[in-house]
């Protein structure tokens, strides 16, 4: 993953004021939250514990930068680095709202989901604070609280439309979004300036050339008509230590027609005038200062080669030292005698992608088929600081692959939230990522850049780009396209395996940015614990691959719990989804609705649901187990089919009878080989002793059949969560499914949601089952189970390639046996579970007793949920891999 690029430089211009008080926010008559809030106010060491605890709603949970400690603690420990960012939260009873600070202590419940807008809690302790640098000014502070599940929340009390009032702790001006510091967030953000109709005097206007030649000896200069090229994202430069009160920065690439130069827009401008200076917008600029140019800011790549660009100054528009004066002229009022430039384009197509170098930059435009959760990656290690990316993947009727984006928040909030399948997409300003050298057959993607931007249907109206052929092309090419045909191929949500590390570990290491890239299986619990909610990262472990087993899809626990579940009855099918009547599904183009997002607002579904589902086949044999009636065992246990001797030659199964094992209940292992295979067409099951109930698809080592009984830690971290199991997309739960896999809104919004479903309710995209790896440590004595999930979607073949994990046998082996599982499954001839081949069980017995390095992908899902996927193993007999480990 590439991150979005360098920091410029602090504005030495701070323009910092002094703050203003600020309280708690509601009103209304006299309630248990005021009682309580005024008892601890009142009280000898200002706090109190009542006994009594309704439950209350929380109504907002907000951000903002701390302050800086009087002096820093010495000796400096990492334990008392005090935090970079303070929470304030608003609570309501019922019938009043109240803003109260939250215990720094306490940080961490938002941190890792366990406190959002929207819950239920209980208050078991606050206290009142006093500012002893300001008169007569406090505010309550939360120090205990507790979550309550299962009850719906309160309707929140309604509030006047007054501007919100600030942070109550310290003096700073404004909240910050809440999980990055890129999004506009509060109501200080300008939407959008109306235009202005402005006389535009031509003779005193001066030029970008002529400014460049002539700016050292001058300190006043002429107006500028300028028009914006290109646009960055916003950036955040607060510091714990700094005052300041709006500490933003943006760069935009502006033209005339001399040329293209930089222009830097400054702290309480950019809340004025940010969301307003959009691509294509021309813009009247009066005292503004010339300043020598940023040398590491990132460039963008102008749509026009042969345009001069002015390299060596930038603007530099602030409140004052000059006050500049902006004005935005409409289009209707841009003259062509003025000769300012059009926006171009860099338009590619997915078959002109394959040919196209790494780093290099384009625009892109298709069908969205695939898009992810929202992620965050930390900055940098022990910050609270985080980028957002989401992924997603596009189609443009010029190939069989998808376009395969790596999407970071462009500061476009609205629109990054809101990119869903069937939308049409636009990002313009991407990059090429693509490695020759290691594998000339990888995955080939498209990340953002910090002068990209993103357009969704309902956004492309009156955009520059809607002129290019390409895009018109793309649109031509929708009106062939059936939308039931198109939505059937849609996916949503789940655990996203690429990029795939590098096949060399001497280049997985280059590119990791933390301080030890190896770490101590026993040390995973503190990696897990310090993840942040809905944080992704990459760790490297070594370990030696001892058992694999494994396990069904419907075994997933479902109640996300976190424990593993109880064996569900195997003579239900996979997927019990509803199904839909062909013939009463309308074909349309996707022109009917799309389309119409160049001309005119975003079109409103109707009620029609396009989901199409497959029509579920119940197995030819129904098998109960002990299990099924009522035992409580927690461990998942797959019901065992098998597979007719044709069948079995196909797959190249009958040869690893003699080799694999399975375990009993006590986990003895019990050899398949004595088990009766049937020579009859299509399935059937094995006849039903003591050794084959509860017994599961599985392979272990010798060495682990030793050891295992005598390990001092062992770590179980291959549940797979329902939050990691992609989901067909269903367009009639298209808000409930986006809000399913975009971050918690800082203030509860309730939705009325025509239906509500859970997400196990939504039928699985991918995947029969899932392998259960368990690593054991390279000094036998801790280990650690992490799950593979393997992906493949035989409605979307292309969605994923699978050659991307080539060179890792093992993995490969999982994958390819599942797809083509899947693929047979999907066609109607086998059943809902697949014993580990025998090109798997060779493959991991490869690797019995060696010492790999293995590739985890774990994310933090919110409360006490956490992903651990394998990604990649790599050999200790690797060239420079001992040399670096």
């Amino acid at each position: 993953m590439q991150e979005p690029g360098p920091d410029p430089p602090d504005d030495p211009h701070d323009g910092s004021t002094p703050a203003s008080p600020g309280g708690g926010g509601g009103g209304g008559e006299a309630s248990w939250l005021l009682r309580v809030l005024e008892a601890a106010r009142g009280a000898s060491l200002l706090s109190a514990s009542p006994a009594e605890m309704p439950p209350l709603t929380v109504v907002a949970v907000e951000r903002y930068l701390a302050e800086a400690p009087p002096c820093p603690p010495a000796p400096p420990c990492p334990a008392a680095v005090p935090p970079q960012y303070w929470y304030d939260v608003t609570l309501a009873d019922g019938s009043r709202q109240e803003r109260c600070h939250l215990a720094p202590s306490l940080n961490g419940l938002v941190q890792r989901g366990h406190l959002r807008a929207g819950d239920r809690l209980r208050l078991t302790r606050c206290s009142y604070l006093y500012d002893e640098r300001r008169l007569r000014y406090g505010f309550p502070c939360l120090e205990g609280v507790e979550r309550v599940a299962e009850e719906p929340p309160a309707r929140p009390v309604p509030v006047a439309s007054a501007p919100r009032p600030p942070p109550l702790r310290g003096e700073r001006k404004h909240y910050l979004p809440l999980w990055n510091n890129e999004d506009p967030y509060g109501d200080a953000w300008e939407a959008e300036k109306p235009p202005e109709k402005v006389d535009v005097d031509v003779s005193k206007l001066t030029s970008l050339g002529h400014l460049e030649m002539t700016w050292r000896s001058r300190v006043h200069f002429h107006p500028l008509l300028v028009r914006v090229l290109h646009k960055s994202r916003l950036r955040y430069y607060g510091k714990p230590e700094k005052k300041m009160d709006v500490p933003y920065q943006a760069y935009f690439e502006v033209a005339d027609s001399s040329g293209m130069i930089s222009m830097v827009l400054w702290n309480s401008l950019c809340p004025e005038w940010y969301n307003s200076m959009k691509v294509g917008t021309v813009l009247l600029l009066e005292q503004y200062a010339i300043k020598n140019s940023y040398p590491f800011k990132t460039q963008p790549t102008p749509g026009d080669s042969q345009m001069k660009r002015f390299a060596t100054i930038e603007i530099s528009l602030n409140v004052r030292d000059p006050p500049t004066k902006i004005s935005i002229i409409p289009e209707e009022m841009v003259k062509p005698e003025w000769g300012l430039p059009e926006v171009k384009y860099r338009f590619i197509t997915r078959s002109e992608l394959d040919n196209l170098p790494n780093n290099h930059s384009c625009d892109v435009i298709g069908l969205v088929t695939f898009v992810g959760r929202i992620e965050r990656a930390r900055k940098r290690e022990r910050s609270e600081d985080f980028w957002l990316y989401r992924w997603a993947h596009a189609i443009d009727g010029t190939s069989e692959q998808p376009f395969i984006l790596e999407i970071f928040a462009t500061s476009q909030p609205d629109v990054f939230e809101r990119i869903h399948p069937m939308t049409y997409l636009v990002c313009t300003q991407m990059r090429v990522v693509r490695d020759l050298t290691d594998n000339p057959s990888s995955t080939i993607y498209l990340t953002t850049s910090n002068e990209s931007q993103i357009f969704i249907t309902g956004c492309h109206k009156g955009q520059p780009y809607t002129r290019d052929t390409k895009v018109k092309n793309f649109i031509h090419w929708t009106k062939t396209q059936s939308e039931a045909d198109q939505m059937k191929k849609t996916v949503i949500g789940g655990y996203y395996p690429l990029p795939r590390p590098p096949n060399s570990f001497l280049k997985y290491c280059k590119s990791n940015k933390v301080e030890s890239v190896l770490k101590a299986i026993g040390e995973m619990g503190k990696e897990i614990e310090d993840l942040h909610y809905r944080e992704h990262k990459r760790i490297a472990i070594q370990g030696i691959i001892s058992a694999i087993r494994y396990i069904n899809c419907s075994n997933v626990a479902e109640d996300a719990s976190g424990v593993e579940p109880v064996q569900k009855d195997t003579s239900q099918t996979l997927e019990s989804s509803t199904v839909s009547k062909e013939d009463g599904v309308q074909k349309e183009n996707l022109q009917t609705k799309e389309f119409t997002s160049f001309l005119g607002p975003q079109y409103a579904p109707g009620e029609q649901q396009w989901h199409q589902t497959l029509q579920s086949k119940k197995s030819t044999v129904k098998r109960k187990t002990e299990a099924e009636e009522g035992s409580t065992s927690v461990i998942p246990v797959p019901s065992y089919h098998y597979f007719t001797r044709s069948a079995r030659k196909k797959l190249g199964l009958d040869k690893y009878q003699h080799e694999d094992f399975v375990q009993d209940k006590n986990e003895q292992p019990v050899s398949d080989s004595s088990q009766y295979y049937p020579d009859r067409e299509g399935l059937s099951a094995v006849p039903e002793t003591e050794e084959t109930r509860g017994t599961c698809d599985s392979w272990q080592s010798d060495l682990w059949a030793q050891v295992k009984d005598k390990l001092l830690k062992y770590l179980h971290h291959s549940t797979v969560f329902p939050e990691s199991i992609p989901r067909k997309f269903d367009y009639a739960h298209k808000d409930l499914l986006m809000q399913q896999y975009n971050l918690p809104a800082a203030v509860h919004q309730p939705k009325e949601m025509r239906t509500y479903k859970n997400i196990n309710e939504f039928k699985s995209a991918s995947g029969l089952g899932y392998y259960e790896v368990t690593v054991l440590g390279i000094n036998h004595d801790v280990a650690v189970d992490v799950a593979f999930l393997p992906l493949f979607y035989p409605e979307n073949p292309h969605l994923l390639q699978m050659e991307d994990i080539e060179n890792d046998k093992l993995l490969s082996c999982m994958s390819c046996i599942s797809a083509y599982q899947q693929k047979t499954t999907s066609y109607g001839t086998f059943c809902d579970t697949f014993p580990l081949s025998n090109e798997i069980v060779k493959a991991a017995m490869d690797l019995d007793g060696k010492h790999v390095v293995c590739i985890l992908d774990i994310c933090h899902l919110g409360d006490d949920k956490v992903e651990v996927f394998l990604s990649k193993i790599y050999k200790m007999v690797e060239p420079d891999v001992l040399d670096l480990v």
